[in-house]
């Protein structure tokens, strides 16, 4: 009779898994990429990104289903039968099942630790000197500045006003900031902040980091496919944190030289420098207050 029992409780974990699927409706690239973002083909990292993430959660998966068949094992096989009183026989010492609840994790998280470390190596990794476009971007609330360092030339976004208040005008998917990048292309971003702590985020990138006033910190990789991305502030940033947003085209080289050119006709030569920076009193900075 045990069998017997026993598939009929395993069919309730398979019978719930199989109603969550289908209620979640996933699609096959959705699978493929783990449900993050994007395909997973938009950077030189986003493959790794995925796959790391991927992995990750197959190796939970199949860590979850053995605890939950032996949870699940313990409490049919072990229950009170009908007839029964008092408390089971106590065991105490089993060196087999101990063994492998403490080297079975600690493998896990070496594992873990190790691929991301080398994910993380491959993410951080400069390229060689002068091999990149560089492009500096500076948050502020609640828009961005964008310095194209490499060709001597900039766009500035305008930070948010409040539609509600006479004069204003709200942001439109048009009116929003765009980072123009071109595409197979090795790119270094300087992220620095004229006010308060950000977070550059470019969702289909599968990456972000932090912008902090008086520093800068720096993103590399190469975009490898054409389109529209979406951007955004990551970081709780005052106010209107929420309509922090911006765009990232990636167009080819053609037209990315087309945009420059043009925003150099349109009077913006040179680089926006840090004087409009709130943080006048950092360390280091003679003026204060």
């Amino acid at each position: 009779m045990l069998p017997k029992r026993l598939l009929k409780w395993a069919a309730v974990p398979a019978a719930a898994s199989l109603l969550l699927l289908t209620l979640t409706g996933c699609s096959a690239e959705q699978l493929k990429t783990g449900y993050l973002a994007g395909d997973g083909k938009t950077t030189n990292h986003t493959s790794s990104i995925v796959g790391l993430w991927n992995t990750s959660w197959i190796v939970l998966l199949i860590v979850g289903v053995i605890s939950w068949g032996l949870l699940a094992f313990a409490l049919i096989a072990y229950r009170r039968r009908k007839g029964e009183t008092g408390l089971p026989v106590q065991l105490r010492y089993n060196m087999p099942i101990e063994t492998l609840f403490t080297v079975v994790p600690f493998i896990v998280t070496i594992g873990f630790f190790a691929f991301t470390a080398k994910t993380m190596t491959e993410i951080e990794t400069p390229p060689a000197a002068g091999s990149s476009h560089v492009v500096q971007v500076i948050g502020k609330q609640w828009s961005w500045d964008f310095n194209y360092v490499t060709e001597n030339t900039y766009d500035s976004g305008i930070q948010y006003q409040d539609g509600n208040k006479e004069g204003g005008a709200t942001n439109t998917e048009a009116s929003l900031p765009t980072l123009w990048l071109p595409i197979n292309k090795s790119v270094e971003i300087d992220l620095t902040s004229r006010d308060v702590i950000h977070s550059f985020w470019v969702v289909e990138f599968l990456y972000k980091k932090d912008m902090f006033p008086g520093k800068t910190n720096k993103i590399y990789f190469t975009p490898t496919e054409l389109g529209t991305f979406r951007g955004k502030c990551a970081e709780l940033c005052g106010e209107f944190h929420s309509v922090m947003l911006f765009n990232v085209k990636v167009v080819t080289q053609a037209e990315y030289e087309t945009h420059l050119a043009a925003l150099k006709a349109a009077g913006n030569n040179g680089q926006l420098g840090l004087d409009l920076n709130r943080q006048l009193n950092l360390p280091g900075n003679k003026a204060q207050n």
